[in-house]
Order: structure tokens, then C-alpha cells, then sequence
């Protein structure tokens, strides 16, 4: 996402992600270019009206500037997550290397308890499985997200982004959804992941 003039513009499509095994073009087109691209042209409309929204009519049950607020969030929380998901996605899969898959052991007990715990999470959400590092308890943890506005935990960074929305695995799995998060994390580029951790670590002067 980069701002130009007040407006958002989206990121390109990496040209890896319409090679991905398990994953058809169609796919991986229709959620980038029709839903990704959908909620930066959201995100621009509803700031080219807030300007003139009537702010002494806002209102907690129902006002003009209420609606675009409460969509404002719902749609750049929709780019940000989406970019953060298309962003780690493309590579061979494979584990993590390094600091992260030492952090994941350590927290989870195992690389493959942190999985079973990750698709747990990714099954169980409506939205977003989203791997974490919460500086409150010093710990990685999955987070569930229900909606881009629903169930985000304020003040952690992200590490790995999971798109369990239907939009995201219905065309090629239709109800298969497990089968979609096991062709997710055949095709995850740790290194994305691996930077932002480093990231974090550095911000949060993580042991």
C-alpha cells in the first residue's frame, strides 16, 4: 500500500503467487484483483466523503459519519491484512529457520504443536488466523480474527497471515478448507515471515 495525494494505492500482484501448486489462477485473480483492490477503492471513497460528513450529527446508533468511520476500519484493516497474506505467500514452504523457529518451539514446544495450533485456529476462524508476537507477555501466539475488525488484538505485530475468509479457497476447494490451509502452508515464503520477526525483535529489543 503506498499513500499518494491522500489516496492508497494497491501493492502489484507477484507474478510467483499465479504459480503456486495448488492454487488456480482464477483463485489467486479474483482475491487480489476483485476483493484486495475492492477495499483500496473503499478505503479512498469513504475518505473522500468523511471530509464532508456532518460531525455534529455523529452518533453512537446511526449517523452518515458513524457508517464511514466504522467502514473506514473495516476496509484498511481489509488492505492491510490482505497485503500482509499475499506478501508471505509465493515461496516453497518448507519450516521456518533460524530465531523464529527457536521462538516457536520455545512458546509452542514444538514446530509441529505451533502447526496443529495454527490450523486449529485457521479451521476454527471465520476471517484471519494471524501468527503474533505480543509484547504485553514477551510470547508468539495465533490469533483468531472473525472479521478485519473483529478480534484484532491492539499493540502486536504480525508475523505470518492466514486468509481463511470463503473468497480466499472457495473456487478451488469449495468447502475443503483444511485442504486449503495445507496448500497455504506449502506454499508460505518463511523468509517474509523470518524479516518481520527480525523487525520486531529489533523494535522490541527481544531477547
Amino acid at each position: 500500500m503506498k499513500t499518494y495525494e491522500g489516496r492508497i494505492t494497491p501493492i502489484p500482484l507477484n507474478p510467483r503467487l499465479l504459480l503456486m501448486p495448488g492454487f488456480s489462477e482464477r483463485q489467486i485473480l479474483e482475491h487480489f484483483e476483485v476483493l484486495y483492490k475492492g477495499y483500496v477503492n473503499k478505503v479512498n471513497e469513504i475518505r473522500s466523503l468523511l471530509p464532508s460528513a456532518d460531525r455534529q450529527e455523529a452518533n453512537a446508533t446511526y449517523s452518515e459519519f458513524r457508517c464511514l468511520k466504522k467502514g473506514e476500519t473495516y476496509a484498511i484493516d481489509g488492505v492491510i491484512l490482505h497485503e500482509l497474506y499475499f506478501d508471505n505467500l509465493g515461496g516453497p514452504g518448507g519450516v521456518p529457520r533460524g530465531d523464529l523457529m527457536r521462538r516457536l518451539e520455545r512458546d509452542f514446544g514444538s514446530y509441529q504443536s505451533w502447526l496443529e495450533d495454527f490450523t486449529a485456529t485457521g479451521i476454527s476462524a471465520r476471517g484471519w488466523a494471524v501468527l503474533v508476537y505480543d509484547p504485553r507477555d514477551g510470547r508468539l501466539h495465533n490469533y483468531l480474527l472473525d472479521a478485519h475488525d473483529h478480534g484484532v488484538v491492539q499493540n502486536t505485530a504480525a508475523i505470518l497471515v492466514l486468509d481463511v475468509y470463503e473468497h480466499a479457497y472457495f473456487i478451488d476447494y469449495g468447502t475443503r478448507k483444511a485442504d486449503y490451509i495445507r496448500a497455504f502452508m506449502q506454499n508460505v515464503d518463511w523468509s517474509v515471515a523470518e524479516r518481520r520477526w527480525d523487525r520486531i525483535r529489533r523494535l522490541y529489543d527481544v531477547m
